[in-house]
């Protein structure tokens, strides 16, 4: 199925990396030329997404600026100047900007490079691979080998059934979460108003059995330092040359 709402996590603080986040939010740091969050919001354009909601906090005037400049989908902006409402409290506060249904979700900071031309994108298959009947979420998932900038944190294992649990010393298949999901928006319906993370809803529908994942197609990138930047930009130039 086409899903055409998103909201994108682009409120954080970006610590780990200053300097360079001293002057401007994280989402708006370019690597390779490009801001960051315009990586995720291509891909979200191209799986068919019209209506994005982003959250913002650290130097919010730059990123309205930059938002209202962005011509492939209309962006609402949710405010959390007054307060920072973590993942899992920012999405619920910005999902009531859009109507009730599946929405796709995205952080701001990481995307990947390198799928197979002709094929569906990443985002085309995690929104075909949602079924609510069976699942709260499906989150996009890669192998640690195919991850760039990465602390080699492993998240969760991915069964044979599709289901994820928790990632434990020695257990099979594990994956790292790639920063992108679907969900049903009414799932948060009751959600806490403050301000909490979202692995508490991941650890809810870990216990009821209707957490997924789906592997991804490419390399994924972070940066979440200044030394992460040079690693990132040459992934990204040797998936361009093939091209």
């Amino acid at each position: 199925m086409t899903i055409t709402q998103a909201m994108v996590l682009a409120a954080g603080l970006g610590t780990r990396l200053r300097p360079i986040t001293d002057t401007m939010p994280k989402p708006l740091v370019p690597v390779c030329g490009k801001a960051m969050i315009d990586y995720g919001l291509d891909a979200l354009a191209e799986a068919g997404v019209t209506t994005c909601v982003v959250n913002v906090h650290h130097f919010p005037e730059q990123m309205e600026a930059h938002l209202r400049d962005y011509p492939r989908m209309e962006i609402i902006i949710s405010d959390e100047r007054a307060q920072l409402m973590n993942s899992g409290g920012g999405l619920a506060q910005g999902l009531k900007q859009l109507p009730p249904g599946a929405t796709l979700v995205l952080n701001a900071d990481l995307f990947w490079v390198g799928e197979t031309p002709g094929e569906k994108t990443n985002l085309q298959r995690l929104a075909d691979g949602f079924d609510p009947a069976r699942m709260d979420m499906v989150l996009l998932c890669v192998p640690l080998e195919r991850t760039t900038g990465h602390n080699g944190k492993k998240d969760f294992s991915l069964g044979p059934d599709g289901r994820l649990v928790r990632y434990t010393e020695g257990g099979d298949n594990p994956v790292v979460y790639a920063g992108a999901l679907v969900l049903d928006s009414g799932l948060l319906d009751d959600a806490p108003a403050e301000a909490f993370n979202l692995n508490l809803y991941f650890d809810r529908a870990i216990a009821a059995g209707r957490l997924f994942g789906l592997m991804m197609d490419g390399e994924w990138i972070t940066v979440g330092t200044p030394e992460a930047l040079p690693a990132a930009e040459m992934v990204i130039r040797r998936y361009a040359g093939k091209a």
